[in-house]
């Protein structure tokens, strides 16, 4: 092939082409095409070279390897000269029309190409799979048309096709195969069908039992279906295949991690990391197994070990810094931290959780300086504030506390619910209810439908005594979650507290019971119903449980009550005269002691 297009007399076109046998050109296409070459004549020489004295047009580079080097019909001529100006013109709709009517007329590889890579750029998956099929015609060993006919049997969702392709690929070379599928899934993005692909694996895997890649993939495009299962099925049948294969090992491990299985995965990992103890990748997904686990002192040497391998590594340093709060080594993490506050992409983070080892330290000074550091981050930056002017409220500072709050912007809809929250819990720690209540009813006109909103509103509706607004909101809550157990139990304990529903109340809060057994404040509703009806050992059996996982004044008010009607008199003083101390005007303290004048001190 040459790479020059020979000019040819306009008188010839339409003689040659309109009405030769098997339909050689598109007769809508030759109105365009004429238009198209008409309005370029007088424009030739803006194309990449030159006219001849002998009329030839010079190299197109467009067109790498020129056209077939033999006696060409001259509509074929005209058609592909077309083509190239449209493409040059960036009218690669009529240039791939083009290029596709001489490939279905002429055996030359390298025209079917051009349509096929045009195809490809313009996303028209259907005309590429048919150059890429007469590319193949004519070159059935390449590799490129190979592929681009599969690409586009995928696309167009023809499974059979993309199966025979895919059988030729895999022949030719087993192991790219796998890379080969991933980098079409990729090239396909979003235009893929993954359930097709999965198909066509299926079909190559009945076929190859005893490649083991098949079924590797195929774990690899179920998860992308989100069917945990159907990963693990293949997974096993992966490691079936061939036993001890540490990719496929890995993978289970991934999967079982997501499945909750930690035992296993623990196992899993642990087995590569001895194997590989320098695969950075295992060690990390370890170690996430271990701090799932709660296996914290484990998970410390694993990230320490992470960052005596390379102390760059950022990543290790700032989960080293939140494994070492948790296990109460503040020195340790605060240094960890004020490492990463040096670092541009970790700064934010790092800020914030020095204002929580501040806030444990009871430095709120310090705790808000940190607060108000935190600026990159959009939601951390956010949530900074909110903490900041929550801790300002804890500490009464009502001034600062709103004028904080007014200075936060909230655009996000999570970010306007946890605002309004934000003004509700100012109003109602200065034990202004009804203010709270307007908040969030406001709120809730603002943002209707949000059920944080309305769980906060029947918590205030109960403060001010209203069942009747409790019940509506919860109601309501209940009917679009009907498992929320925090609802349940709030509604339950209303119920015990301002009616004698106890029927109706021991239906809801043992439902609450069943769904979260070793939650503070449901066992303390449910002991307090025990009171109510007259158990009083079953009441303390669960309220010492309650007060045992959570130390609060209403859960201890409670306790120190049935105690009290127990006869266990000085018990209950005991437990109460401290926190009367740490909390002389707290409602609940007081409510019982104005019930029982013998508990004071």
């Amino acid at each position: 092939m040459v790479g020059v297009f020979v000019a040819m007399p306009k008188r010839v076109v339409t003689h040659v082409l309109i009405g030769q046998k098997d339909g050689l050109v598109n007769r809508n296409l030759i109105v365009v095409v004429s238009l198209l070459l008409l309005s370029a004549c007088a424009s030739v020489p803006e194309l990449r070279g030159k006219t001849e004295s002998d009329g030839s047009l010079g190299v197109l580079t467009p067109m790498p390897d020129g056209l077939p080097n033999t006696e060409i019909d001259p509509a074929v001529m005209y058609m592909l000269l077309v083509a190239e100006i449209a493409g040059q013109r960036e009218q690669y709709d009529i240039a791939l029309e083009g290029y596709l009517e001489v490939a279905k007329l002429v055996n030359d590889a390298q025209v079917a190409e051009r349509a096929a890579k045009i195809a490809l750029y313009v996303r028209d998956a259907e005309k590429a799979g048919q150059a890429a099929e007469l590319w193949l015609k004519q070159d059935e060993s390449n590799e490129t048309a190979r592929k681009i006919a599969l690409l586009a049997a995928l696309k167009t969702e023809r499974v059979d096709a993309a199966l025979t392709h895919a059988e030729v690929l895999l022949g030719k070379d087993e192991e790219g195969f796998q890379n080969t599928v991933l980098e079409l899934a990729q090239a396909l993005g979003a235009d893929v069908n993954i359930a097709v692909v999965y198909e066509m694996l299926s079909g190559l895997a009945a076929s190859h039992s005893e490649n083991a890649s098949l079924p590797y993939m195929q774990a690899l495009f179920a998860l992308r279906l989100d069917s945990d299962v159907l990963a693990l099925q293949s997974i096993e049948r992966a490691l079936a295949i061939r036993p001890g294969w540490d990719k496929a090992l890995l993978l289970k491990a991934q999967l079982l991690l997501q499945a909750g299985d930690l035992q296993e995965a623990d196992a899993l990992l642990s087995l590569l990391d001895e194997r590989n103890p320098d695969d950075l990748g295992v060690k990390k997904l370890l170690a996430q197994v271990t701090l799932k686990r709660a296996d914290y002192g484990r998970a410390q040497k694993l990230y320490q070990q992470m960052l005596a391998d390379n102390d760059q590594d950022d990543q290790a340093r700032f989960a080293l810094a939140l494994v070492n709060l948790q296990l109460g080594q503040i020195d340790d993490a605060q240094a960890q931290l004020t490492v990463l506050s040096r670092q541009p992409q970790w700064r934010d983070r790092a800020y914030f959780y020095l204002a929580q080892i501040a806030l444990q330290d009871e430095d709120h000074e310090r705790a808000l300086s940190f607060f108000d550091r935190v600026q990159g981050d959009q939601d951390l930056a956010f949530t900074a504030r909110i903490a900041a002017a929550s801790l300002l409220i804890k500490n009464a500072q009502w001034s600062s506390a709103w004028s904080r709050i007014e200075a936060v912007q909230a655009v996000e809809t999570a970010h306007r619910v946890r605002l309004v929250l934000l003004k509700a819990e100012f109003h109602e720690a200065q034990k202004q209810y009804q203010q709270a209540f307007e908040q969030l009813t406001e709120g809730l006109v603002a943002l209707p439908g949000q059920l944080e909103l309305l769980y906060a509103r029947a918590l205030v509706a109960e403060r001010m005594g209203s069942l009747a607004q409790v019940e509506q909101d919860l109601t309501q809550l209940l009917a679009q979650e009907p498992d929320n157990a925090s609802a349940l139990n709030a509604l339950g304990y209303s119920l015990v507290v301002h009616s004698e529903r106890y029927d109706e109340a021991a239906q809801l809060l043992e439902k609450a019971l069943a769904l979260r057994p070793d939650e503070a404040v449901i066992l303390d509703s449910y002991g307090w119903l025990q009171f109510k009806l007259g158990r009083l050992e079953q009441a303390l059996t669960y309220l010492e449980k309650a007060y045992a996982m959570l130390q609060e004044t209403e859960i201890a008010a409670h306790l120190a009550e049935v105690k009290w009607r127990l006869g266990q008199k000085d018990s209950a003083r005991m437990l109460l005269h401290p926190l009367l101390k740490a909390h002389p005007d707290d409602d609940y303290l007081q409510d019982v002691l104005e019930r029982l004048p013998g508990l004071r001190p």
